[in-house]
């Protein structure tokens, strides 16, 4: 069995988190986003569902308002503390 893979944007305030073949392309995390980070795919992921992709990682405010409304899990933030952001470390 194959293990998920997981893809990782940088936010101005921490990462952006993203399991595409956890999605089932409803949506909400696209709806909900209040600073327009994300957009549909136009690619399928492995269960045939078209997953969000970042367009903006830098308006990201990591206000976890996308994983609050995932029903799979499949995206979530992190926040940096304050201290890690103003040293610019970036974690990768």
């Amino acid at each position: 069995m194959a293990t998920a893979v997981t893809k990782r944007w940088k936010t101005k305030l921490g990462f952006l988190f993203i399991q595409e073949d956890e999605c089932k392309g409803c949506n909400f995390c696209i709806e909900f986003c209040p600073k327009k980070v994300l957009e549909r795919s136009e690619q399928f992921n492995a269960k045939g569902y078209y997953p969000p992709i970042v367009i903006d990682a830098e308006a990201c405010v990591n206000c976890t308002f996308c994983e609050l409304v995932c029903p799979d899990f499949a995206i979530w933030s992190e926040k940096l503390s304050p201290e890690t952001v103003r040293e610019g470390d970036n974690h990768g």
